[in-house]
């Protein structure tokens, strides 16, 4: 049973679809009927018209946008309307949403685990192929790269891996809160506070799971580009 706060999505993948209803309206009777019952908030529900080879999809995008900004769950009609594509549902994985599709409910990160190891799998398998290929290739006295000079550490390298995926992690964050922060100053906010108030307001926590200040709302802005917040705190 889904508790909490949900967001909703229906993928059709073709406009004739789209127009007439076909299909959308059955997935949107079975995530109705495995979301009957249960202590939950439905945020928003996203229809796309689009092909599932495609993992550019705006309405999706908008969907985990969301999911992000209310640590929501995405629940879809079937496992296939999400994605056939390994790596953008271990994308999911990676960005800590969780899913759950109604014919099913028992499979959602479970598969999504241990489709990311096959991936992982994969990729092993590429770089032993590449490193066996490299060694052919020298054995028959081809001269490959050269002496930079210095040798990274691993804990190095693993540090500043580790910086970056925060600081993406951030970024995509601050750009989610983009467009709700520009509504709330549409709506008269002007100061930190003010923004704070209204991210609140929207029962929307920092990403720590805390409430917002004009401090951490500054954080926000500064990575949008907006040098020291851009209003004042009072």
């Amino acid at each position: 049973m889904i508790e909490g706060k949900v967001v909703t999505y229906l993928r059709v993948s073709t406009d004739k679809q789209g127009r007439s209803g076909l299909g959308l309206e059955a997935q949107r009777k079975a995530v109705t009927d495995f979301l009957n019952g249960g202590r939950r908030t439905m945020l928003a529900e996203f229809v796309e018209v689009e092909s599932g080879s495609r993992n550019d999809r705006p309405k999706l995008a908008e969907a985990l946008a969301l999911c992000r900004i209310h640590k929501a769950t995405l629940v879809i009609a079937k496992l296939d309307r999400l994605s056939r594509d390994v790596h953008f549902l271990t994308g999911l994985e990676r960005a800590g949403i969780r899913f759950v599709a109604a014919d099913m409910p028992e499979a959602n990160e479970m598969v999504v685990h241990i489709m990311a190891v096959m991936a992982q799998a994969e990729r092993k398998l590429i770089s032993a192929r590449t490193k066996a290929a490299l060694a052919a290739a020298k054995a028959r006295g081809t001269k490959l790269g050269g002496d930079r000079g210095h040798i990274r550490s691993v804990s190095a390298l693993a540090a500043a891996k580790s910086v970056a995926v925060r600081q993406e992690k951030a970024g995509e964050r601050a750009r989610d809160l983009g467009p709700i922060i520009a509504t709330i100053r549409a709506e008269g906010a002007v100061s930190l506070r003010d923004i704070a108030a209204g991210l609140n307001g929207r029962g929307i926590t920092t990403a720590r799971g805390a409430p917002w200040s004009a401090i951490a709302v500054s954080r926000v802005l500064a990575l949008l580009g907006e040098a020291g917040g851009a209003v004042g705190a009072s």
